[in-house]
């Protein structure tokens, strides 16, 4: 009626997401950013000053939320022989399964997971789902990803757990 163009993307950003989220494993698994700093500024003997570096190769992922997202991200972390964990209450388990992952209960995808990755809407249930109970279910190594919404994270509880993760785990 008004002549304005409407285009439905639904998939259009699925894949560079997930990508963004391997990206964001990979930059804190090797510690890419500080590496590169030691690498430019000529401090290549200072390598020793870095965090240890580790793999993805094997590790426990904990997907929440398995829309195309989530399922994009399952994909990449294949190549990994990383075992895949899903909990989304809203998609039924034999998807889950029909996409080579694991349905997991939310508490105790928290406590297996070595990398957390989000892809919920925030809604009333997803509101402070992450809040500090949750931060101390997670092992102290734990990587946490969230390119969903912020509220989905308690974020007082989450600089709570960044600054008391040895006190907990």
């Amino acid at each position: 009626e008004k002549k304005i163009a409407l285009a439905i993307t639904g998939t259009a950003n699925a894949v560079t997401v997930a990508e963004h989220v391997m990206a964001m494993f990979f930059n804190i698994c090797k510690i890419i950013k500080q590496s590169d700093r030691l690498v430019r500024d000529g401090k290549f003997t200072e390598k020793s000053s870095l965090p240890d570096f580790f793999e993805l190769y094997e590790k426990n992922i904990f997907i929440l939320g398995f829309g195309r997202i989530g399922k994009a991200l399952a994909k990449r972390c294949y190549g990994f022989d990383s075992k895949v964990y899903v909990h989304d209450p809203y998609i039924e388990v034999s998807i889950i399964k029909e996409n080579n992952c694991l349905p997991i209960n939310f508490e105790d995808g928290l406590e297996i997971a070595d990398f957390v990755s989000i892809h919920t809407p925030l809604n009333e249930k997803t509101r402070n789902m992450i809040a500090k109970d949750q931060l101390m279910m997670m092992k102290k190594t734990c990587i946490l990803v969230n390119t969903a919404r912020g509220g989905i994270i308690n974020e007082e509880d989450l600089i709570w757990a960044l600054k008391n993760k040895e006190i907990y785990g």
